[in-house]
């Protein structure tokens, strides 16, 4: 049964299966040339007509016409199949794709895309956040799913990103365990002699994540410059060894390095040419400065519980290694290095991340700004 239409409504007419009502509108047309409509639909006729007008108005504003039945399930499978995919190390879209299969996809997954509100979202994130779940992984949650609804809107399946406009969890910013110079000094010396003690001291001394220190080739080093050139990370991905690019533009960067540890990158690489011409057939020749005893790249995880080992040897309870990383800053910024020089030496995004993460250990600098300025303007008084 066909029904009045009014001015910019479309077509508008009843269906006689179910009574509901439909509204169709001309969208455009496609690259052959043929008429494109969209169809909306709704219980009664005055329903259909504010989304018609709707529609017509973001037709208007030049906007994309919203796929009005794909659903959040099928948005994060086609984004992760046909862009996160190529845009992220495998191991990052396995741990985007984890996310998004056992936190979004059971609870919002048969939800159309263009029916999701800001309210759905809060509301996950809230059931997350009482199931135990911690703040960072409920605020990946939130990431991913807006990461994948800007993706919608390029493809033109909504026109709007609600998870964005959500409130993501805030977490109270901890401060991260740091060696003092006599636990640091300690640790160096139960690290004389030890096969791993050049890449434990470059870690300690220059702030190099673990994959970085790993995935490093001689090739990288420059002796003369005492300079080593960070360009790739090595990573477990499944259960295989792989190398990737650095974690960001910025960790591409070239670092000074001490006289100290120079000498141990030297003795170090006269002690694994000594382990080549041992091992013969059995060697891999890979080009890294730090492998195995047939020369192949050493695992991460090993790395994790020998570094737990040398730790408890040297009286300092259980450590990461990647708490050298946040030594070195702290140990550093201690030492009177100045907070931009720091964060370039770690490859920070932003000179930003650095002050919020290590900026209380900068208290002293603050202070001696003040009694400089006490100084200047009230003589000392």
């Amino acid at each position: 049964m066909a029904g009045a239409r009014g001015n910019g409504e479309g077509s508008i007419y009843q269906r006689s299966s179910d009574r509901r009502w439909l509204g169709v509108v001309t969208i455009g047309r496609n690259s052959n040339g043929r008429v494109v409509r969209k169809t909306v639909s709704a219980k009664t006729r005055s329903e259909v007509v504010g989304k018609l007008k709707k529609l017509q108005r973001q037709l208007d504003d030049g906007l994309p016409a919203p796929d009005l039945k794909m659903t959040v399930a099928q948005l994060l499978n086609q984004w992760h199949d046909d862009v996160l995919r190529h845009q992220v190390a495998a191991s990052a879209a396995l741990s985007y794709w984890t996310i998004a299969k056992h936190h979004i996809i059971p609870i919002l997954g048969s939800k159309r895309i263009v029916n999701l509100t800001t309210v759905d979202i809060d509301r996950l994130l809230s059931s997350k956040l009482d199931s135990g779940l911690s703040v960072s992984t409920v605020q990946r949650i939130r990431g991913v799913l807006g990461q994948a609804i800007d993706q919608g809107i390029r493809w033109g399946c909504v026109n709007r990103n609600v998870a964005r406009l959500s409130r993501s969890p805030k977490q109270q910013r901890r401060e991260g365990r740091t060696l003092t110079y006599e636990q640091a000094r300690s640790l160096l010396k139960e690290l004389e002699g030890h096969r791993h003690e050049a890449l434990y001291s470059l870690m300690l001394s220059t702030g190099l994540r673990r994959g970085e220190a790993l995935g490093l080739k001689w090739q990288d080093f420059d002796e003369p410059a005492r300079v080593v050139s960070v360009r790739r990370q090595l990573n477990r991905e499944g259960g295989t060894l792989v190398t990737a690019d650095t974690k960001t533009a910025r960790s591409r960067r070239s670092v000074n390095l001490p006289r100290g540890l120079v000498s141990l990158l030297l003795e170090h690489r006269k002690r694994q040419e000594e382990e080549r011409i041992v091992m013969d057939e059995l060697w891999t020749e890979t080009g890294f400065i730090f492998t195995t005893n047939f020369g192949t790249p050493v695992d991460p995880r090993n790395l994790n519980r020998d570094f737990a080992i040398i730790c408890q040897r040297a009286g300092l309870d259980h450590w990461h290694p990647y708490e050298l990383r946040h030594s070195a800053a702290s140990l550093m910024l201690a030492s009177g290095v100045k907070l931009q020089v720091v964060s370039e030496v770690l490859g920070h995004a932003s000179i930003r991340m650095t002050a919020d993460v290590y900026g209380h250990i900068l208290a002293p600098d603050r202070e001696a700004a003040a009694d400089a300025m006490d100084k200047a303007l009230w003589n000392g008084v």
